[in-house]
């Protein structure tokens, strides 16, 4: 996912000459705004959520057209470049998906088939960590959440 965000930032950086008027375009990280439905796709519904501090929030979405699950981590202020992270991660079949590295707004998106399933999931900005363990299962489960400073 950071190489295709990179290939993005340096194609939306490109310069643009449409009649004689310049455009630059912006990275999709670097967005105002973002929403969960902005980073993993209008057919993703937000499910959870978990605030990361006060620095942002990591949203678990769900597409009941295709099973899949996706996450993002979402900074509130957007701006400087901050480590960040996203992942998520079904136990029952070990497939996970994630995303880390150093963004302006937001981590993701994280995607894998999680119908029927619990996942565990969460994300990072900066030093904050939180973590959501066997959650949004198919017969509801306990669920833990965890927040490392």
């Amino acid at each position: 996912m950071s190489i295709i965000r990179n290939v993005l930032a340096v194609g939306a950086t490109t310069v643009l000459a449409v009649g004689g008027t310049i455009a630059f375009g912006a990275t999709a990280s670097a967005a105002p705004n973002v929403t969960p439905q902005g980073v993993c796709g209008n057919a993703y519904k937000t499910v959870n959520s978990v605030p990361v501090g006060s620095l942002g929030t990591v949203y678990l979405t769900y597409n009941s057209a295709n099973g899949k699950n996706c996450v993002a981590t979402i900074r509130n202020n957007p701006g400087s470049a901050k480590p960040m992270s996203t992942y998520i991660y079904v136990p029952a079949t070990d497939d996970w998906a994630g995303d880390d590295g150093n963004f302006t707004s937001y981590a993701g998106p994280g995607y894998v088939y999680g119908k029927g399933y619990c996942v565990s999931w969460g994300g990072s900005i900066a030093n904050v960590y939180v973590s959501v363990d066997n959650s949004n299962c198919a017969s509801l489960k306990e669920q833990r959440t965890t927040e490392i400073r």
